[in-house]
């Protein structure tokens, strides 16, 4: 299985990609470097799950780009409550990382059930 042919490893590096551009300009470092890091270890995290050949290393990694997910979603509450992210942005992140959250878990639960039989 190959990452790039995921649709959830495709949105998750849009969205990354797309804090990236958006926070471009954003002179406070330390919050957009945590931000930026977080969203770019969702996909990573995929990434390198998938193209793991144990079943039990897939899911660990899948189960860290979730935690991930938690933590950018935390920073994008933040962001938004010092307005350094626009209301409209920040709420369009948090739930494009709610579907990628149902889209990594349905993962799981796939390569769980396949690893069963």
């Amino acid at each position: 299985m190959k990452c790039q042919n995921l649709d959830v490893w495709k949105r998750a590096a849009a969205l990354s990609a797309e804090i990236y551009i958006e926070l471009r300009n954003l002179r406070d470092f330390g919050f957009k470097d945590q931000l930026t890091r977080a969203g770019l270890s969702v996909p990573s995290n995929i990434a390198e799950g998938v193209e793991r050949i144990s079943e039990q290393e897939k899911i660990r990694f899948l189960d860290i780009a979730r935690g991930s997910i938690a933590e950018a979603k935390t920073q994008i509450f933040i962001g938004m409550k010092i307005e350094y992210i626009p209301r409209k942005i920040g709420n369009s992140w948090i739930k494009e990382y709610d579907e990628l959250g149902r889209m990594i878990t349905s993962l799981m639960q796939s390569i769980q059930k396949k690893s069963q039989k």
